[in-house]
């Protein structure tokens, strides 16, 4: 089958007329029923009816139509593709980040440039609903989001879940928990002051630590707030801190590539201790990189494995 003769046959489908199907596609008429007969040979079956003086579609004609259509369409986006990189301007995607995804995004990156070399990746961090309101207005292609997405900026968007992020707490390296081999509990830093970041800065973390404490028995104590995360690990790591220290919580992911003087980093025994990664894309209008994008998401997460 060549897409030719699909293209001869969608435009007698649409005239039922070949001579006036052949003044479209500016040849002759012969040569119109010439390729639409080499078509039907093909496919072993009548396209259209020609027992009258008016030419119809067969009932294998009209379901055939659809998909030959589709078969245009796939044809112009393939050309469409070709002529882009052709001229020079090959697809950049525009990402929008988040701290902590580390290795996550290496793998991706790392991936994608194996698929896809001519495509380039722009990189922009900014806070979750920046990064969706970007996303709405076409100011980025995608963002990964962690955590179920609010109400707020979901029109229109739509969110493919990639990978699981676990937390760690992170606490003095002079507590008696980072001299435990092993996991923690919860309930072992019952005592001691969180700090974590106001809520409209990052409500899936902070939801699921608060909530988590209160199913482990216990209303966590509050610490002080700090104007950033590097702040935050200095200040828990600092000697001469409250009796109890301090602690706070942190992508596993981030905490491989931290390296903060005294303090430690404890994985959780506790279930339920992650948070899902989301890739949020328009509904109406996906990126063109879209489809290689998933493809290197999904192998970062299956063939690496979370970090």
């Amino acid at each position: 089958m060549e897409l030719r003769q699909v293209r001869y046959f969608v435009t007698v489908a649409q005239e039922l007329h070949f001579g006036r199907a052949a003044e479209r596609l500016h040849i002759v008429q012969s040569a119109v029923s010439q390729q639409i007969r080499r078509l039907e040979r093909e496919l072993q079956t009548e396209l259209f009816d020609r027992s009258s003086r008016q030419v119809r579609l067969t009932p294998v004609g009209e379901r055939f139509l659809p998909e030959a259509r589709a078969l245009l369409a796939a044809e112009e986006r393939a050309r469409a593709v070709v002529a882009e990189l052709s001229a020079g301007r090959a697809r950049t995607l525009r990402l929008g980040t988040s701290t902590g995804l580390g290795a996550h995004l290496d793998r991706v990156l790392d991936t994608l440039a194996g698929l896809a070399p001519e495509t380039g990746v722009e990189l922009v961090s900014a806070r979750a609903q920046q990064r969706l309101d970007q996303v709405s207005a076409g100011e980025l292609d995608a963002a990964f989001l962690r955590g179920d997405p609010d109400g707020a900026g979901r029109d229109g968007l739509s969110f493919v879940p990639l990978w699981q992020d676990p937390l760690v707490a992170v606490v003095p390296a002079r507590h008696p928990l980072a001299a435990r081999p092993g996991t923690i509990a919860l309930t072992d830093l019952a005592a001691v002051p969180l700090v974590l970041t106001e809520r409209r800065n990052n409500r899936a973390l902070v939801d699921l630590v608060v909530n988590a404490c209160h199913e482990a028995g216990f209303v966590p104590v509050p610490g002080p707030r700090y104007g950033s995360l590097d702040d935050t690990l200095t200040a828990i790591g600092a000697p001469g801190g409250p009796e109890h220290g301090l602690w706070t919580v942190v992508y596993a992911s981030h905490a491989a590539r931290l390296s903060i003087p005294r303090v430690a980093f404890l994985p959780f025994r506790n279930p339920g201790m992650e948070l899902t990664t989301y890739l949020a894309v328009r509904r109406s209008d996906p990126p063109a990189g879209l489809d290689l994008l998933l493809r290197a998401c999904a192998a970062t997460d299956r063939g690496q494995g979370a970090p």
